[in-house]
């Protein structure tokens, strides 16, 4: 019987040794509640009641909840869901992050397989379902090779129903799985981190469909892998090594072919203009001030990270979108100092500029590639460094550049607030990242401790 007589209470905490949040509502004179471990879970709940009767819905008096929220049980396995998730986010997401939904997707299916019989080997499934299954088009939407098919058509029978990562022991169980590679060895932290948020983000989505009251991955005590935020100070460069390195670049390839000479000025924006690697490679001539002398600017507002065809809309290699972490149409106004306004100019003269008016291109005119530009820096650094250093982590990446600009400038008092503007960071985030690579730290701190004290002696 359904009853439009419906109050809903404020949200109540109850004192218990966990403490936990009460929801209660009356129907026809009839109480009811649910209890929540988060006051933000049981606001989540209330607002949903009160929409019900906002809308007219009729309540019912036995279960006391409205059909939009009568809890269903799972209609589908997780391999459909996951289609589905993938489906919604793939749209309004870039590139990289694709990349990053279908690994995390992937493992995730191939620790939710039962055993069933036929089943293809483990390689063969995951790259059926990284290569084919979580891409879009998605497989119902376009015609697949026979082995394929048949690979994809047992995941949908072997895999669990989505309702069976509500159960703890499972899903701890798919938690520890993403610590591990394909040879059995731990995972990188950061990787470990990156799939369970997409495992999470995909739980919140079937909440939202009404397949869960709540994430089931908030019930359980999972400790995730530490992720280090600071900068390595090993990896940082002083200003002759870099100028080591960017010498020696020029000689990577040899002269005919250039294949170090077009990429001097790329790498002379990370480590003068503290550019990273996607901004450098999209860096027009338009977007350049080179003067006569002295500093000149430069407006970065593009960056081409390398993402892969399939990930792309336009099934291009390289991404074209905004500055990292910022609305697509902002800009930042870099000062260039006149060692990098040189460099520029040299470049400009002896390599012009690709038809679309980009620097720096690879030997075929084309957009140079990450793996390109990594191969002659390792080359550079064989050339420039002992083999000691070699060896050591210093510089050991195009990025570790920037890394060993932005210490110079905190090193050398250039304001943080100044040098964040131009990192295109927060100060907040460039000072804890940054924090073990400012020297003289300990010392300062120890004089102002030693002068406090020799005041009460």
């Amino acid at each position: 019987m359904k009853s439009l007589d419906v109050k809903v209470w404020g949200v109540r905490k109850r004192n218990t040794k966990k403490s936990s949040y009460d929801v209660r509502w009356i129907v026809a004179g009839n109480v009811f509640s649910e209890q929540f471990r988060t006051k933000g879970l049981a606001d989540h709940y209330r607002s949903k009641l009160l929409q019900a009767t906002h809308g007219g819905e009729g309540f019912d008096t036995v279960t006391g909840l409205p059909d939009s929220m009568v809890e269903k049980a799972a209609s589908m396995s997780w391999y459909a869901f996951a289609l589905r998730y993938l489906a919604m986010k793939w749209p309004h997401a870039a590139p990289n992050t694709r990349s990053g939904i279908n690994e995390s997707l992937t493992a995730v299916t191939m620790a939710l397989l039962d055993d069933r019989p036929g089943q293809p080997p483990e390689e063969l499934i995951r790259k059926t379902l990284r290569n084919w299954a979580f891409v879009l088009p998605g497989p119902d939407e376009r015609e697949l090779p026979d082995d394929v098919a048949n690979i994809l058509s047992w995941v949908s029978k072997a895999s669990r129903p989505l309702a069976d990562l509500g159960d703890a022991a499972l899903a701890r169980a798919v938690l520890d799985s993403l610590r591990l590679k394909l040879d059995g060895t731990a995972a990188a932290a950061e990787t470990v981190r990156r799939k369970r948020r997409t495992l999470v983000n995909a739980l919140h989505y079937a909440v939202d469909l009404g397949e869960f009251k709540e994430n089931p991955l908030t019930q359980i005590r999972w400790k995730k892998p530490k992720v280090a935020g600071e900068v390595d100070p090993r990896v940082v460069a002083n200003p002759e090594q870099a100028r080591a390195l960017l010498t020696a670049v020029s000689y990577v390839g040899g002269y005919g072919r250039a294949r170090g000479r077009r990429l001097v000025g790329l790498f002379a924006c990370m480590y003068y203009g503290a550019f990273r690697p996607a901004e450098a490679v999209a860096l027009t001539e338009a977007d350049l001030k080179l003067p006569e002398r002295g500093w000149g600017t430069a407006l970065l507002n593009r960056t081409r990270p390398s993402a892969g065809k399939q990930w792309t809309d336009s099934g291009e290699t390289h991404d074209d979108r905004g500055l990292k972490n910022r609305p697509a149409e902002e800009v930042r106004l870099v000062p260039i100092p006149p060692q990098l306004v040189v460099m520029l100019k040299q470049h400009l003269d002896t390599f012009g500029v690709a038809e679309d008016g980009r620097l720096f291109t690879n030997e075929r005119g084309g957009v140079v590639g990450s793996s390109t530009y990594y191969r002659v820096w390792q080359e550079a650094r064989a050339l420039a460094l002992p083999p000691t250093a070699v060896a050591s982590p210093l510089a050991a990446r195009p990025y570790d550049l920037r890394h060993s600009t932005l210490s110079t400038w905190l090193n050398s008092g250039v304001d943080p607030t100044e040098v964040a503007e131009r990192a295109g960071n927060s100060v907040e985030v460039l000072l804890g990242r940054y924090a073990k690579c400012i020297d003289g730290r300990q010392e300062i701190a120890n004089r102002k401790i030693e002068d406090l004290l020799n005041e009460y002696e």
